[in-house]
């Protein structure tokens, strides 16, 4: 498998001539999604939902499919009969030659006076976990994890908590967007070997956006 890694939270993996794209948003390149035969999507907040790049997906591509939670679904699976799949926590699914687990059911706290929403996580070939906007645990091992490392949800101490619990082979940025340049080396000294999250084992590793590595 072989994952490239697009801007903010979204991924491309690619395997035996086909491609998956997980949460093509609004903060992702506008093609993040163009060329896949499968798209997962964890929740419906736009940098991880945006309407207009999936239909331009499945517009190009008339054999892709999208599986995501009823609130993705409910406002684009009209235009596409029979290609999109609503999913939640304990599904499994192949998809273009993937097979995926579906872990979660809301998304993170933001505030107390804000509702949930619902988010689900992907576990893909039962070895890259992408937990979407929630700190999720799968319940079984997770050799490459795509850890969020800043969002309005969350602080660096809980991400370093959640690679410590986990503890995959490998663990890489997503959800990443927000972070400035100046920002960034200071979650690689807290995620990487010296830092508090090198005691969870895991390789910290951080890729630019169209950067790719076989997994």
């Amino acid at each position: 498998m072989k994952l490239t890694k697009h801007s903010h939270a979204c991924v491309r993996l690619r395997k035996d001539g086909r491609t998956l794209v997980i949460d093509p948003g609004a903060f992702s390149e506008a093609d993040a999604a163009v060329g896949a035969d499968a798209i997962l999507v964890t929740h419906e907040h736009p940098d991880h939902f945006s309407e207009d790049r999936l239909r331009a997906a499945l517009e190009v591509n008339p054999a892709a499919e999208l599986w995501t939670l009823r609130s993705v679904a409910e406002q684009i699976s009209a235009a596409f009969p029979g290609r999109v799949h609503i999913v939640g926590e304990g599904d499994t699914f192949t998809a273009a030659g993937f097979d995926v687990q579906v872990h979660g059911q809301l998304h993170a706290v933001i505030h107390p006076d804000l509702p949930r929403i619902t988010n689900v996580g992907y576990l893909v070939d039962g070895s890259l976990f992408h937990p979407g906007d929630a700190l999720t645990v799968p319940g079984q091992p997770v050799d490459t994890l795509l850890v969020p490392v800043m969002a309005p949800w969350n602080k660096v101490s809980e991400v370093i908590d959640y690679v410590r619990e986990l503890k995959p082979r490998r663990a890489i940025d997503i959800h990443d967007g927000l972070l400035s340049d100046l920002a960034r080396p200071v979650y690689d000294r807290m995620l990487g070997p010296d830092g508090p999250g090198g005691t969870s084992g895991a390789e910290h590793l951080r890729l630019a956006p169209g950067d790719g590595m076989e997994l």
